[in-house]
């Protein structure tokens, strides 16, 4: 048995900020994980370039039953202070768009740079132990198929349930509620949007098509890109409000986002009555999608053929179509869970659980969940660092 001054379980990007964190101010610390590497969802993020951060991040751009819970790590560990990190380890970056900031090269210069804080704050690292047991008494007792170890302070870094082919599993709920903590319902954000029925005949055949539109659930509302996919709708605008979005509720799309569609088609009525509508609308919509909202909606006419009325229909549609996702693609295709331990259990200082001291709770695994956008990365920074300053 060995004992250390901190033990974290979880060596992704809110595991290896608090081990840096906790090293650095000269506590012994054990840093824990099942997989065989370490930072393997950081790997993947971005397309490899990993979206590290974003420059403009607000306590409003978080999802959480408690709005202001994040509020605190946040303001104290910023996106500036992890880019002062990496532009300390000389990793070229550059901003996307919407304040997104990637790295120029590879994810895998993130997880270095983290490997090489965390040596140099004398962390040690022990892959492909898998705990088996967790323990209170005067100190954590925490067993694993490779060994058993104790320390003061424990810390859950293990993430939430998204992408479980890269390992994801509950033991950070599972952990959390044996210490008597409770959870808040979770479900899979980030996620692309499934749909059934005549909504999904029309989408099969537009796959690949994408456009940018205004994306509407809720109040929630975002000007990003869209997909069609072979089971319904992605891309970021999708993505974003698939976290807002509710079962049995409708997401509203804006395919013309910044222009009068009655304006433009009755326009076009008048100057090109001979012209079809699928190529009156290939003017400002992708072909594809012209002639599937043109057969469905105006089959077989022309311009001049159509009432005002019925053109002022189409351009309402276009401008708030209304469809109604079956469900989504579930926590296997979702970048984040939402939900997770519930805030109300924890310190919004440091994360530490009220009535459990010394455990401690990061990351994906609280109620804290972050826009598309390095959002989910800055709060696994500071929800880290936060922990790690006090464990």
């Amino acid at each position: 048995m060995t004992k250390y001054d901190v033990l974290v379980i979880g060596a992704g990007a809110a595991g290896l900020m608090c081990a840096i964190r906790a090293g650095q101010r000269g506590r012994r610390v054990l840093l824990l994980d099942h997989a065989e590497a370490a930072g393997k969802k950081i790997l993947i993020s971005g397309g490899g370039r990993c979206n590290f951060t974003n420059l403009d991040v607000r306590p409003e751009r978080f999802i959480s039953a408690n709005p202001h819970f994040a509020r605190s790590a946040l303001a104290r560990y910023k996106s500036r202070d992890f880019l002062a990190l990496i532009e300390k380890h000389r990793i070229a970056w550059h901003e996307k768009t919407l304040g997104q900031l990637f790295c120029d090269g590879s994810a895998r210069q993130v997880v270095a740079m983290l490997l090489a804080e965390a040596e140099a704050a004398g962390v040690t690292l022990l892959l492909e132990h898998r705990v088996t047991d967790i323990a209170r008494g005067a100190d954590f007792t925490v067993t694993t198929d490779r060994g058993v170890f104790t320390a003061e302070s424990l810390v859950l870094a293990t993430g939430g349930l998204s992408i479980p082919k890269m390992g994801a599993t509950g033991f950070a709920y599972d952990a959390a509620k044996r210490f008597g903590l409770k959870l808040v319902e979770r479900r899979p954000g980030l996620v692309p949007l499934a749909f059934g029925g005549e909504e999904l005949a029309l989408m099969l055949p537009l796959a690949g098509v994408a456009l940018p539109v205004i994306a509407k659930a809720g109040t929630a509302k975002f000007p990003e890109a869209m997909l069609f996919t072979h089971r319904g709708l992605s891309g970021p605008a999708i993505l974003q409000v698939s976290s807002y979005w509710r079962e049995g509720e409708a997401v509203t799309l804006d395919l013309l986002p910044g222009q009068d569609a009655t304006s433009l088609l009755l326009a076009s009525k008048r100057a090109r009555p001979k012209a079809e509508p699928r190529t009156v609308l290939g003017e400002y919509l992708p072909t594809r999608l012209a002639q599937a909202l043109a057969e469905r909606h105006l089959p077989g006419m022309r311009m001049a053929d159509l009432t005002d009325r019925a053109v002022i229909g189409l351009a309402t549609l276009i401008k708030a179509w209304a469809l109604t996702p079956a469900t989504t693609e579930g926590y296997a295709k979702a970048e984040v869970t939402l939900g997770g331990v519930d805030t109300e259990a924890l310190s919004q200082q440091n994360l530490m659980a009220k009535e459990v001291p010394g455990l401690f709770v990061i990351g994906e695994a609280v109620d804290v969940t972050g826009w598309l956008g390095g959002y989910n990365f800055q709060w696994a920074w500071a929800s880290g660092w936060a922990a790690g300053e006090a464990a």
